[in-house]
């Protein structure tokens, strides 16, 4: 690539794009879109996006998902958003997941971030440091395994003191045996892991927690068998897909350009009523560790914030809320929004560090290991 003129470069790189997003496009597809420019001679953006159509033939149903990668990709108009759902409506939560729509680039409302909560949206970019070495996350990586908390499975297995009797290999063992039934081969249930679900705040008042909460989600997510994660702002953003990635540093590229409302409103509330709104993803919730790192300040009333967290108690089988105010044994929840869901919640826990969050996500496995 460094090979080529600068100015055929970005021709060569948006077939590569388009073939990161599921288009079939072959080596020789991307240079006869080369050849097409240089024929054409193209004089406008056009010109070059109908030489790419014809040449790299998207199919029919994905025109309007091709033009929206062609004008990220030549002109920088859009940025990729994927979601769900969204309304035209400013005061309806959205919905993110990885692969689906598009939409510009384009706040309408800013606000400066990180001083008090509020519920404009500004949509932005994040990049995030080069990998930190943590201690406690390399030994949350090590423990995790096989200190996680388990549950009952339907499956059953051979065991010496298991309650069933497994009938089926007593009666292949009297075959071998002439009738002989030289012991009681017994069954016990299997045990898994307990799902985890992470609901991370993004909004700016947590902006100095993100990086170490995403770097604690891939982590964890590389340990546990099964776990779920979704961002809350302003929108609610589903990044279980983008944390799969195996090096961390990609991961988190991965989830910042899933996400859009980094470090902006505080729409928490509203963002866990359209988590529980989506069935898929409130059985996400059924019977697993669920864990909110948030430090609670909700705008506004608090009414939504309250019934969603009630409800999502209901279906977790262990609700905490980790706050990065949360410091010392005597902390007391002082915002409306807090003291409003700690009846709901098991406990409120230390969330300003990777120690204090380890410790704590390792001690729920030592205290409820069955």
């Amino acid at each position: 690539m460094s090979d080529l003129p600068r100015a055929a470069r970005p021709f060569i790189e948006f077939p590569t794009l388009l073939r990161a997003r599921g288009f079939a496009v072959s080596p020789e597809q991307t240079t006869g879109f080369l050849s097409a420019v240089g024929l054409l001679g193209p004089k406008s953006m056009g010109d070059i996006r109908r030489a790419a159509r014809a040449t790299l033939a998207p199919p029919p149903e994905r025109f309007d998902e091709f033009d929206a990668l062609f004008m990220a990709h030549f002109a920088g108009a859009m940025r990729i958003a994927p979601q769900v759902d969204a309304d035209s409506d400013d005061d309806t939560i959205r919905v993110q997941e990885e692969g689906g729509m598009f939409e510009p680039l384009v706040s309408e409302e800013e606000q400066d971030t990180g001083e008090v909560p509020t519920g404009s949206e500004r949509l932005a970019e994040r990049e995030f440091a080069p990998s930190l070495e943590l201690d406690a996350l390399r030994q949350l990586g090590r423990r995790a395994p096989e200190a996680m908390p388990r549950r009952r499975a339907r499956r059953l297995r051979a065991s010496s003191r298991g309650a069933a009797y497994n009938m089926r290999r007593m009666l292949r063992d009297a075959v071998r045996t002439d009738g002989d039934v030289m012991q009681l081969p017994r069954l016990e249930r299997q045990t898994r892991q307990r799902a985890v679900l992470l609901l991370i705040d993004v909004s700016g008042s947590m902006k100095d927690q993100t990086d170490l909460y995403l770097r604690f989600a891939h982590t964890l997510g590389r340990a546990v068998d099964r776990i779920e994660v979704f961002t809350l702002g302003t929108r609610l953003t589903r990044i279980t897909r983008a944390l799969r990635l195996r090096n961390q540093d990609q991961a988190l590229a991965a989830a910042s350009q899933v996400v859009s409302d980094w470090d902006g409103g505080t729409r928490l509330g509203d963002a866990l009523q359209a988590f529980l709104a989506i069935p898929r993803f409130a059985g996400f919730a059924r019977g697993a560790l669920t864990l909110v790192l948030s430090d609670g300040l909700e705008r506004g009333d608090h009414a939504a914030m309250t019934d969603a967290v009630e409800k999502l108690s209901r279906r977790a089988w262990h609700l905490s809320w980790l706050s990065p105010l949360a410091v010392g044994p005597d902390f007391v929840p002082q915002t409306a929004a807090l003291v409003s869901v700690a009846p709901f919640l098991d406990d409120i826990a230390d969330g300003s560090s990777a120690q204090s969050i380890c410790d704590h996500v390792l001690s729920i496995a030592r205290e409820n290991a069955a």
